[in-house]
């Protein structure tokens, strides 16, 4: 089994990020798709006000300096806006107040140190924060730019391959999975699942359809056979596939999830052992969990009667697979945030009954929290012993959401039976990194190196994206799709002409 050598604290800004590396080794700290930031559910922020200085992501330095460019605070899906960088101050600076949800206010300045007050925001609610600072904890949001073919067309994609637009326009698209002809995506935020369709077999979705609606919050899916699985933050749902690949007979299975909190978002999967596994998010950044079942895998019964903990100390596995081969169980876990641009990595676990995999205590080859306290009755350190180790880790922040190992002919023999992840991109870092997809290269069952396939969605020297990759899965066609939850566009990959 190949491990991750976890590069030391004072090397790790020498790493490169995953948008210009093969990274079989790594030293990053996990950022994490579905907090952005300080709170459950939160959206990009705006930037900082006139007055933010000061706090998150700034260095300390001498009273009086001018404040460096707020970054953006805590808000939800639609809050905050921009402003301008922080006044000259006389001392530490302070942050700004958090911006308003929906009125467009400024977000808690960052920044470095001065002092002044809050700013006002402007009125272009949702844009990302501006530039985070070079100091040890940052938060940085690169501003949203729209899709168009033009920007279609600068994606950088793995020689011997092309890629193109398989749908466009279709809203928060998240998970995908496939039966048969037709491609089914979840919508969280509409609370809807579609099926697509490609009548003429040229690569572009001629229809889509809803075939379940009024589910909120719906996020994970699976099939197997010709049953569908589908997770909300507390249920889980059943339903039959119909010959014209609408959904009958939507049955609740499960109805006593654990509440969602920070990582709300469930998903979900059945195994070579016919059991379903369930992934449930912590409910903070990094806490000792008071629920056993937060920050796990479950393995439960196809009909939901029973279920118990398969692993656990997961902070959020949003995407996990089994190898074809082995049948091993595999999972992307986020890492926690705050602790720095380059601790602690999302990881690459191999996930097995009973095993602990060290958060909120622990990361990598079991390297000690430097922030959380001690659990009861041990040291970390004690603890720490206990826990299984992460196999490989990626790029600080990279969010890793989709994980699929490629199930499909279409693709060339070196291909088969190696993983894809989508990195849906980061906040919490100074200098952005992710937003991309990445191959998980396997060697005799046993994950060798990350390398990128597809990258390009950050643009204007990564201040800006067009794209954050979210679910993936292998294409009918034996093309490998993956979803853009942003603009709302689902990808697709194949071997060039």
């Amino acid at each position: 089994m190949i491990h991750t050598a976890f590069v030391p604290r004072f090397l790790a800004p020498m790493l490169l990020a995953l948008s210009g590396l093969s990274v079989a080794v790594s030293a990053c700290s996990g950022d994490d798709d579905d907090d952005d930031g300080a709170g459950a559910r939160g959206g990009s922020a705006g930037r900082g006000g006139k007055g933010g200085a000061g706090g998150v992501g700034g260095k300390a330095g001498s009273a009086g300096n001018a404040g460096t460019a707020g970054k953006g605070g805590t808000g939800n899906a639609t809050g905050g806006t921009s402003g301008v960088a922080g006044a000259a101050g006389t001392g530490a600076g302070e942050g700004g107040a958090a911006g308003d949800s929906t009125s467009g206010a400024g977000g808690a300045g960052d920044g470095g140190v001065g002092q002044g007050s809050a700013g006002e925001g402007g009125n272009d609610a949702g844009d990302a924060g501006a530039g985070g600072t070079d100091g040890e904890v940052g938060v940085f949001r690169p501003e949203r730019r729209d899709y168009s073919p033009a920007r279609l067309a600068e994606l950088d994609v793995a020689a011997g391959f092309a890629v193109n637009a398989f749908a466009t326009g279709l809203g928060n698209t998240r998970m995908l999975a496939v039966h048969g002809d037709n491609v089914y995506v979840t919508r969280t935020e509409e609370g809807d699942v579609l099926r697509l369709t490609d009548a003429d077999d040229d690569g572009d979705a001629d229809s889509n359809t809803p075939v379940a609606e009024n589910l909120d919050n719906v996020h994970g899916i699976a099939i197997q056979g010709d049953v569908v699985y589908l997770a909300t933050i507390n249920q889980v749902m059943r339903a039959d596939i119909a010959t014209d690949g609408s959904f009958a007979n939507l049955t609740t299975i499960i109805a006593d999830l654990p509440d969602g909190g920070q990582h709300f978002r469930r998903t979900l999967d059945v195994g070579p052992d016919g059991a379903l596994y369930i992934s449930i998010g912590s409910t903070c950044d990094a806490c000792a969990e008071p629920n056993p079942e937060h920050a796990t895998m479950l393995r439960a019964s196809l009909d939901g009667s029973t279920r118990a903990v398969f692993s656990s100390g997961l902070r959020n596995t949003i995407g996990f697979d089994w190898h074809p081969v082995t049948d091993e169980l595999w999972g992307m876990d986020h890492g926690s945030d705050m602790r720095g641009n380059d601790i602690p990595p999302d990881e690459l676990n191999r996930l097995t009954q009973g095993a602990n995999y060290g958060w909120p205590y622990c990361f990598g080859e079991r390297q000690i929290d430097p922030i959380i306290q001690d659990p009861v009755g041990m040291t970390k350190a004690q603890f720490c012993a206990t826990t299984a180790p992460a196999v490989l880790g990626v790029q600080a922040h990279s969010a890793p959401i989709g994980f699929t190992f490629y199930s499909g002919t279409a693709f060339p023999t070196a291909y088969q039976d190696d993983a894809f992840v989508a990195l849906h991109g980061s906040w919490n870092r100074t200098e952005a990194v992710g937003y991309s997809v990445a191959r998980l290269r396997f060697e005799d069952g046993v994950p060798a190196a990350f390398e990128n396939f597809v990258s390009g969605f950050l643009i204007e020297d990564g201040r800006a994206y067009f794209g954050r990759p979210a679910g993936i899965v292998t294409g009918p066609d034996g093309s490998l799709l993956f979803s853009d939850d942003i603009n709302g566009v689902i990808y697709r990959v194949a071997v060039a002409p």
